[in-house]
Order: structure tokens, then C-alpha cells, then sequence
């Protein structure tokens, strides 16, 4: 299997609500023909 450059990069995200800091410093690479999701503990994504 020869490796694929990635459609979607992305490096140091962070995500905030308010005062709240929920996501911090996530990394990730999405290639062709892969699925990909966030999950959150309940389910939701």
C-alpha cells in the first residue's frame, strides 16, 4: 500500500465554549478513501 497526501490536515486545533477550553492541541490527517469522526463520551460527535 503506497502512501496518500492528505486532503484535510490539521494541527493544533482548539475549541472553546465560553470560559471553557474543551479541545487543546489535537493533530489529525484525513486521506482518500478514509472515514473519520470525533466522538464525544456519550456518542456524540
Amino acid at each position: 500500500m503506497s502512501a496518500q497526501a492528505e486532503l484535510l490536515k490539521v494541527a493544533g486545533l482548539q475549541m472553546r465554549f465560553g470560559g471553557l477550553l474543551a479541545v487543546d492541541g489535537i493533530d489529525f490527517d484525513v486521506r482518500r478513501d478514509e472515514v473519520f469522526a470525533i466522538i464525544g463520551p456519550n456518542g456524540a460527535g
